[in-house]
């Protein structure tokens, strides 16, 4: 991208263009108290190209790189092997400068792999189809509340206890906006926040649908036909969020479990931490239910000639149609993020998904045992996958920073999603995936012993 250096008299003749007075009349939507005054300290307005360049460098070290440390992160963003070949297979250059097929006739590559994330999505979630990918997970779960009540024609919400936090203040302040009604809990360390009971009693005639996490955000996994049933039995849908989909290698799918909308975050197969994005939305439902569902979707057909081709089936977004008629304002996708997964799909395989949930569990299940034999340290979970949720004898927070210093990345603690939330303070999630080792698990347990004692 080109460098345009403007001078004083262009931007005077901008402003004179537009009426505005001066270049802060182009923010004034944003908050007085979320603009800046003045430059920031220790951040000059302006550098030479190599000073820039010593700066960032100098930042970029004071991170700690994940494989560099033992690495416990998880609560939604996991650390997971990405094959090179992944890496050298988006970067080629039909796939790399491709972007949304606005003539999708003329665009059959980007289509025929959109097809086929499309056809691994909805297998993974045990679903009829799946549309070609959203921004994220949170983002996706609030499509699916708008979805349930374009259904319904209802605007009642049921939000599990065990959403991803995170997933529930975006919902939250996406409703402020379409008048839904939120109905939601904080978890407990007691039972690892399933609230199934409370769930169940909560389903009424005003439900539109109930939004559920599996496995949750402290790693519990629940069987969710009971909870199904329900929501059917008053007609309302029932959508299940997946943010670790590593987990569907070994654990029934939503689909199967009676799901009528799922959604999910993809960043664990073929995308990596990457600092917090880009990531990558799934959303797949019922064929019922195509017609409601946001995104687009492509099709596979046939030609004049009778050859295979691949088409934008439905693409009922504002740039298509009037907007009182629009699913979503999803624009585009993560086509990149989408392939990285797509690839990295192809080349485990359904038995090679199956081997990797099966080390994730194994690995997570020998050091959970290690973890909780630590004195001061309880386990809370009765059933996980990769994830699991420790109680300390002490807050965890001081306690995970203390470690970070140490260069032990030990979990994320509760407090820092839930804050000061009574009850919470002393659990910490902590993930084990195919990357971790039995020397970072001994680490850990033996610094949380130390800080403990």
């Amino acid at each position: 991208m080109r460098y345009l250096p403007l001078t004083d008299a262009d931007r005077g003749a901008m402003l004179s263009a537009i009426g505005a007075a001066s270049i802060d009349d182009l923010f004034v939507d944003v908050p007085a108290a979320a603009r800046l005054s003045a430059p920031v300290e220790g951040l000059p307005m302006h550098m030479t190209e190599m000073a820039v360049e010593r700066q960032l460098s100098g930042l970029a070290r004071q991170n700690l790189v994940a494989g560099e440390a033992p690495f416990f992160l998880g609560a939604g963003a996991y650390r997971h092997h990405v094959p090179a070949s992944v890496d050298h297979l988006i970067q080629r250059g039909e796939f790399l400068t491709a972007y949304t097929p606005y003539q999708p006739e003329i665009a059959q590559g980007t289509l025929q792999v959109l097809f086929e994330f499309q056809t691994q999505v909805a297998r993974l979630f045990g679903c009829d189809v799946a549309n070609a990918s959203m921004y994220d997970g949170s983002t996706a779960c609030w499509e699916a509340i708008g979805m349930a009540r374009r259904i319904t024609r209802r605007t009642k919400a049921i939000l599990s206890a065990g959403l991803h936090p995170h997933y529930v203040s975006v919902a939250q302040t996406m409703a402020k906006f379409t008048g839904d009604a939120l109905d939601t809990a904080l978890p407990t360390l007691d039972g690892a926040g399933d609230d199934m009971a409370r769930l169940l009693a909560a389903i009424d005639g005003e439900t539109s649908c109930v939004v559920v996490q599996n496995p949750n955000i402290l790693g519990h996994i629940a069987d969710l036909s009971e909870l199904a049933e329900a929501c059917h039995a008053k007609g309302a849908l029932l959508v299940v969020v997946v943010t670790e989909p590593v987990a569907l290698g070994a654990i029934k799918s939503p689909g199967e479990m009676g799901a009528d909308i799922v959604v999910g975050e993809g960043q664990s197969i073929g995308v990596g931490l990457q600092f917090g994005g880009p990531y990558l939305g799934l959303f797949a439902t019922r064929d019922k239910y195509v017609r409601q569902m946001p995104g687009r979707l492509c099709g596979q057909t046939v030609d004049a000639d009778g050859k295979r081709g691949f088409v934008l089936t439905l693409s009922t977004r504002e740039q298509h149609i009037r907007r009182e008629k629009a699913t979503s304002n999803i624009c585009t996708n993560s086509g990149l993020c989408a392939l990285a997964f797509s690839v990295h799909m192809t080349l485990l395989g359904e038995q090679g998904l199956r081997e990797l949930a099966t080390i994730n569990h194994a690995k997570a299940s020998a050091a959970a045992d290690v973890l909780a034999a630590v004195p001061g340290v309880e386990l809370v979970n009765t059933a996980f996958f990769n994830e699991f949720t420790l109680r300390l004898s002490k807050p965890a927070r001081p306690i995970v920073r203390g470690l970070a210093e140490k260069n032990i990345l030990a979990g994320v603690p509760l407090s820092r999603l839930y804050g000061d939330a009574a009850g919470l303070e002393t659990g910490i999630i902590v993930a084990v995936t195919e990357t971790t080792t039995q020397e970072h698990v001994a680490t850990l347990a033996s610094a949380l012993e130390e800080a403990l004692a």
